[in-house]
């Protein structure tokens, strides 16, 4: 009593055509991995959001969304104190630490 349409999806007729001429404990063990692979997958994505979540609280930044900054490690510069530590005086900028490659101001000063 068959009608011509087929009962299983798309997907498990892939997996018959694939595998189907191996023997059980292959199919089984090649299945096993696919949901191995797809639960991990799950498991990292799920980890990083919860990561991105907390890096505004814990006050660090997330590799994700972290910039070139975050990566100098000893050749960051040290801050001494914040504008207020200094009255009179601007904050410094990102070209301050340059040195001699800091690119030219308009009004002829480089600092």
């Amino acid at each position: 009593m068959s009608a011509g349409v087929p009962l299983a999806s798309w997907k498990t007729q892939m997996f018959e055509s694939l595998l189907g001429f191996l023997p059980d404990w292959v199919q089984i063990t090649v299945l096993a991995l696919v949901v191995l692979a797809f639960l991990a997958a799950w498991a990292l994505k799920l980890k990083r959001r919860v990561a991105v979540r907390r890096a505004p609280r814990a006050g660090a930044s997330v590799h994700a969304q972290a910039s070139g900054a975050g990566f100098l490690g000893p050749y960051a510069p040290q801050h001494q104190g914040g504008p207020a530590a200094r009255p009179g005086t601007r904050e410094p900028s990102g070209a301050d630490f340059l040195g001699a490659y800091a690119p030219r101001r308009e009004d002829g000063g480089r600092g």
